[in-house]
This record gives C-alpha cells, sequence and structure tokens, in this order.
C-alpha cells in the first residue's frame, strides 16, 4: 500500500462506502445491540467514528495552517461527544457519518503539499500529517469489524491487510518481552518476526486473519501454529 496520502484516499473512499452501506442496514435495535467492544453499542461506534472524522480534520487544519489544534478538545470531552450521538435514530448517524466523512475528504483537499511534511498532535504523541489519511483508513476499517455486522477481516483490500499486519508487528516487536513469534503469511515464505526467532512457534495464515488477531478482533481459529500448541496471546494494541 503506498504511503502517499493522496493515493491513498481511494481506499478510504471504498472503506467509507462500505460502512456507510453497513450503518445504512441498522434499524434502532441493531444500533442498541453490544458491538465487540466492551460497553459500546453499535451506536456508540458509529458515533466514535464521526468524531473520529472530526478529530482528523481538526488535525488536518492544524497541519495546513500551523495553529496548534488539538485533535479532540478534552478526553472526557471525546468520552461524552460519543456517549452523547450513541443513542441517536439511525437516519442521524448516517447524516452523521455521511457529513463528516465528506468534510474529511475537503479537509485532505484543501491541503497544500507542504502541509503534509509537519507534525500534529495525536491523543497518543506527535504524529507526521502525512500518516493522517493512512489513521483514518485504519480506524474505519477496524472499527467496520468492532459493528459485528458481517464484516470481517477477510474485505479488507490486500494492501490495507499487508500494510496493518506489518505496523502492528512492528508495534508488537518494540513492547517491553514480547511473546516471540515467527508470522507467515498467505501461504508464501514471507515472515515477520516478532521477539526472538529461536524457538518461537511460526503461526500461519491470511495476513488479514493474522492482523486481526495481532489486534484482538480474532480469536486466530483460522490460524496454523507449529509446533502444535496454543496461540500466545499478543500484545495489547492502540
Amino acid at each position: 500500500m503506498t504511503t502517499d496520502p493522496l493515493l491513498l484516499m481511494g481506499e478510504v473512499d471504498d472503506a467509507t462506502r462500505r460502512l456507510l452501506r453497513t450503518a445504512a442496514s441498522f434499524d434502532n435495535a441493531d444500533l442498541a445491540a453490544a458491538s465487540l467492544l466492551p460497553g459500546w453499542a453499535r451506536g456508540h461506534v458509529l458515533a466514535h467514528l464521526a468524531r473520529n472524522a472530526d478529530g482528523f480534520v481538526n488535525l488536518l487544519t492544524a497541519a495546513r495552517t500551523g495553529e496548534p489544534l488539538p485533535m479532540y478538545a478534552s478526553p472526557e470531552a471525546r468520552t461524552a461527544d460519543i456517549e452523547a450521538g450513541a443513542g441517536r435514530p439511525p437516519a442521524e448517524h448516517l447524516d452523521d457519518l455521511r457529513r463528516t466523512a465528506d468534510r474529511f475528504t475537503e479537509a485532505v483537499a484543501a491541503m497544500p503539499v507542504e502541509a503534509w511534511a509537519a507534525t500534529v498532535q495525536t491523543r497518543r504523541g506527535p504524529w507526521p500529517a502525512a500518516l493522517l489519511v493512512w489513521g483514518r483508513l485504519r480506524e474505519m476499517e477496524v472499527h467496520h469489524l468492532d459493528l459485528a455486522a458481517d464484516y470481517r477481516p477477510a474485505d479488507w483490500s490486500e494492501a490495507f491487510a499487508h500494510r496493518l499486519l506489518r505496523e502492528v508487528a512492528a508495534h508488537h516487536g518494540d513492547r517491553p518481552d514480547p511473546p516471540s513469534m515467527v508470522l507467515r503469511f498467505d501461504g508464501s515464505r514471507h515472515e515477520l518476526v516478532i521477539g526472538e526467532r529461536a524457538g518461537a512457534p511460526v503461526i500461519a495464515g491470511p495476513a488479514a486473519d493474522l492482523a486481526a488477531w495481532l489486534i484482538g478482533r480474532d480469536g486466530g481459529g483460522s490460524l496454523a501454529i507449529t509446533p502444535d500448541g496454543p496461540l500466545p496471546t499478543p500484545p495489547e494494541w492502540i
């Protein structure tokens, strides 16, 4: 997958269409049903995705103008906005998702070339502005799984699955004392190593399934481990 934010917008547009299609299928009971995230109904996930788009618009604006605009006013305001929006009727959720997705697209289009070299302050620290489009794509694709609405890792594009897998493997590898494992994906000899290779189990499967397991969105039932035994417990992801 390209790292060029403008070229990535095609993937963002596709992911947005898929998300809107799923959201349009929900009635009030569907929105009140549990998501895959503890304590959150589907309505919470959709409200979060809309407010997340607003947050990324804030960061793009900060990169473009040089103003220190935060992603969210505060952690408390972020939580309150999600709670306030979670119980809305389906039409309001859908309108909010469409409107905020359009605002994100417009904010990307307004970025001059030089602004992509800026550094912005996310909830978890400084980030290159050039990664903001990837960040939004990752947010939509992962949380689409969390809606528990028949969207699966296999529905991700191959490019997205590979990039997410490599990113998460690097993240886990940087943690103190990660469980050692060798990830072998797509039935090939391509491997990623977390921890120490010597004596580490080899875990094999499609890149999307490996990535989903590493981020805690899949139990790993489709994965093969050599030698036989239980799958390791991946470190907590973001």
